[in-house]
């Protein structure tokens, strides 16, 4: 798996989120009494400081001034519609659902990744909630910055609209299209696809 050019499945963790990999998890983790505005920044220095040319190696301090830190996050924060509170409060600890996947939006425009991955970002959010992640999907879209939305509903896809649907059967990509396959998904359901590709292995 090469971003850039370089294998990430051979580099640790930390170093693939040095490299600009991020990662929306489906069931995001409480981390009592760390603040989201500590996290936040404590993630942002980290992916900052510099590896060595493998993506491992020494790495060097690269923090961001903490008035640059604000400014970039109030500007975040509006853009997602954030109440000022959400930042003092100890991540995903009492947060309802939505509040979780907002986090992880806000995550991913402060970081700025390259590639992101969000992992069923739209499952459990009422309609008002599935708005607010898509807006804030959407307005990462660039073409310097490569996004995977998987999904089992093509209810999100009313908001955000992809370049390209993949259906994924047993761990294979079996069928490619646009928003019109996951339209044809919604209405017909996964049976069809099934059905297509049992057919060609017969």
């Amino acid at each position: 798996v090469l971003l850039d050019g370089i294998d990430l499945l051979k580099l640790p963790v930390d170093a693939r989120a040095r490299a600009g990999v991020f990662l929306a998890f489906q069931y995001p983790s409480a981390i009592p009494g760390v603040s989201v505005a500590n996290f936040l920044r404590t993630a942002i220095n980290a992916r900052r400081a510099a590896p060595g040319a493998d993506g491992t190696g020494e790495v060097k301090k690269n923090d961001m001034p903490i008035p640059q830190f604000r400014k970039l996050l109030a500007e975040k924060m509006k853009l997602l519609g954030v109440d000022d509170s959400f930042i003092t409060r100890s991540v995903n600890d009492g947060f309802s659902g939505g509040e979780k996947k907002r986090l992880e939006i806000l995550q991913m425009h402060m970081f700025q990744p390259r590639f992101a991955i969000l992992d069923e970002t739209d499952s459990g959010l009422d309609i008002d909630a599935l708005k607010v992640v898509a807006e804030g999907i959407d307005a990462m879209r660039s073409p310097d910055v490569g996004m995977l939305l998987i999904t089992h509903y093509e209810r999100i896809l009313r908001y955000v609209h992809p370049d390209f649907v993949h259906v994924l059967v047993d761990g294979r990509i079996v069928r490619t299209g646009g928003p019109e396959l996951a339209a044809e998904l919604e209405s017909k359901g996964y049976e069809f696809v099934r059905e297509a590709l049992y057919a060609g292995r017969a």
